[in-house]
C-alpha cells in the first residue's frame, strides 16, 4: 500500500464554511478507498487519532485546532441510471451533494428535490441523514460503501443498518469514528414531488405551479433557501455559517402544550407517528428573545433566519459557541426545552470551555 502524502500543520478554518477554528496536527487528502485505508494504516502506526473531514459546512472546529490525523475524504465520480419506474444515483463521497440532487431531479426522480441547495458533499449525507422540508435521505438511501476501521476493509451497508434516526445515524452515534463513508446509492422512485411544508407550498403558488414537478419543487426550494441565506455566497455574509445550528427538538404532547402556555400562542408543530411533536427551533429561539442580526462581537444570527449562526472577520470558534450556547441556555430557561445543536463540534469536549460543554452535553 502507498505512504499517503500526510502534510502537519495545515490549516482547517479555510475548508470550513463558518472560517473558524485551528489547524490539523496532520493531514491528508483521499481521493480513492485505497487512500482511506492508507490513511487508517498510517494513524494507526503512528498511534495517532483519524478524524474525517467533508465538505466542512456542518462544523465547529476548535481554535486549538484538531489532533491526529485529518483526512479530507473527496473521492469523485457520479453515475445515474434510470428504468420506468425508478432512478438511482451513485455519489462518491467527494461529490457536492447538490450535483446529487440535479441528476436525481433531472430523470424525474422524486425524495430529494426539497434537499436542493444544501452544502456539503454527498459522503456527509448519510452520517447527518440530512433533512429538510419533510425530506430526509434515509428514505432513499440503498446503500453505503465504507470503510470499517475496525476490521480494516471495505464493507456495503444496506440502509436497514445504517440506524438512521431524526438527524442522526449510526455513523455519528454508537459507531462514530469507526466508518468512513466512500459512496453513496440512492434509489428514488419517480413520481410526485414533496410539498408538505407551508414555505413550499407557498413558493410554488407564487410561482404558478398548480400541478408541481420535481423541477417546479427543486427551484422553488433554492429560491426559499436563498432568501433564508442557505445557499453558500461569498457575495452574501449571511452565508458564512453553518446552516442551521439547532435541530427541531421533538417533545412530548404534554411538553408542547406546557411550551404553549409558557408563550401563550401555540407553537407550530408537526406530529409524529409516535405521538410526539416536532417544533420549529426557530419560533423558540424568536420567542425567547433573540432576533435576526442580531450581533454578539465578531458573531451573530443571520439578518435572514434566526437559525443561522453568522461570522465575521476576527471570530473564533469560541465565540461561536458562546454564542450558541447563550442561545441554547435562554431557550431552556424561558420552555424547558434543550436545543441540540447539528453540526459537529470538533476538538472540543476536554473541559476548557463550558460553553462547549453545555453544547456537547445537548447530544446525550
Amino acid at each position: 500500500m502507498p505512504e499517503p502524502a500526510v502534510q502537519p500543520g495545515v490549516a482547517l478554518a479555510p475548508r470550513t464554511s463558518l472560517r473558524v477554528g485551528g489547524p490539523a496536527q496532520w493531514f491528508m487528502h483521499a481521493l480513492s478507498v485505497d487512500d482511506v485505508a492508507a490513511a487508517h494504516a498510517w494513524a494507526a502506526s503512528e498511534a495517532v487519532p483519524l478524524v474525517v473531514l467533508g465538505g466542512g459546512t456542518n462544523l465547529v472546529i476548535a481554535d486549538a485546532g484538531v489532533a491526529g490525523l485529518v483526512v479530507a475524504v473527496a473521492p469523485r465520480g457520479l453515475a445515474v441510471t434510470e428504468d420506468a419506474d425508478a432512478v438511482t444515483v451513485t455519489a462518491a463521497a467527494g461529490e457536492p451533494w447538490d450535483a446529487v440532487v440535479a441528476a436525481a431531479v433531472g430523470r424525474g426522480g422524486a425524495g430529494v428535490e426539497c434537499l436542493s441547495g444544501i452544502p456539503g458533499l454527498a459522503g456527509g449525507t448519510p452520517i447527518q441523514n440530512v433533512g429538510a422540508y419533510g425530506q430526509e435521505v434515509a428514505s432513499v438511501i440503498e446503500h453505503v460503501t465504507v470503510f470499517d476501521r475496525d476490521r480494516g476493509s471495505v464493507q456495503r451497508l444496506p440502509a436497514a443498518a445504517c440506524g438512521f434516526a431524526y438527524r442522526a445515524s449510526r455513523f455519528k452515534g454508537p459507531d462514530a469514528g469507526r466508518f468512513v463513508v466512500c459512496e453513496v446509492v440512492f434509489r428514488l422512485e419517480k413520481g410526485l414531488p414533496t410539498t408538505t411544508y407551508a414555505d413550499v407550498a407557498a413558493a410554488l403558488k407564487r410561482g404558478g405551479a398548480a400541478q408541481p414537478t420535481v423541477g417546479d419543487v427543486r427551484a422553488a426550494v433554492l429560491d426559499i433557501r436563498r432568501r433564508k441565506g442557505m445557499v453558500i455566497d461569498d457575495a452574501d455574509p449571511d452565508t458564512r455559517s453553518a446552516g442551521s445550528f439547532f435541530t427541531n427538538p421533538i417533545v412530548s404532547a404534554a411538553a408542547a402544550e406546557q411550551i404553549a402556555s409558557r408563550a401563550g400562542v401555540a407553537p407550530p408543530s408537526f406530529a409524529q407517528p409516535d405521538g410526539t411533536v416536532k417544533l420549529p427551533a426557530a419560533w423558540l429561539i424568536e420567542r425567547a428573545g433573540f432576533a435576526r442580526g442580531q450581533s454578539d462581537g465578531t458573531v451573530g444570527l443571520s439578518t435572514k433566519h434566526t437559525l443561522a449562526i453568522v461570522t465575521r472577520d476576527g471570530a473564533r470558534a469560541a465565540d461561536v459557541v458562546r454564542l450558541a450556547s447563550r442561545v441554547a441556555r435562554r431557550v431552556e430557561d424561558t420552555f424547558g426545552v434543550r436545543l441540540r445543536p447539528e453540526p459537529v463540534l470538533l476538538g472540543f469536549g476536554t473541559g476548557a470551555d463550558a460553553d462547549a460543554d453545555y453544547l456537547l452535553g445537548a447530544r446525550n
